[in-house]
C-alpha cells in the first residue's frame, strides 16, 4: 500500500461539474478522481494512484516518488 504515501488535494466541485468532491494527486500528472465526499474522493484516488502506477510500470515509465509535502485546498 506504498501508494497510500502519496498526498492528494481534494477540493469542492461546483455544481456546473456535478458537484461533490475532486481529488488529484500533485506528484503523479494526469492522476485523479472524484466522489461525492470527501472521504470517496479519496478512496477514489487512491484506485486512480494504483492504476497510474500499474499503467507507468506497463510502459516502463518512471514513477515519481511520493513527496514529503502535504497540500490542502
Amino acid at each position: 500500500m506504498a501508494y497510500r504515501k502519496y498526498p492528494v488535494v481534494v477540493s469542492p466541485l461546483s455544481d456546473e461539474d456535478g458537484g461533490g468532491f475532486g481529488a488529484y494527486v500533485p506528484d503523479l500528472p494526469g492522476c485523479m478522481s472524484d466522489g461525492d465526499t470527501p472521504e470517496e474522493a479519496v478512496h477514489n484516488a487512491y484506485d486512480a494512484i494504483e492504476a497510474w502506477i500499474e499503467a507507468a510500470s506497463a510502459l516502463g515509465r518512471d514513477i515519481p516518488a511520493p513527496s514529503q509535502k502535504l497540500t490542502f485546498a
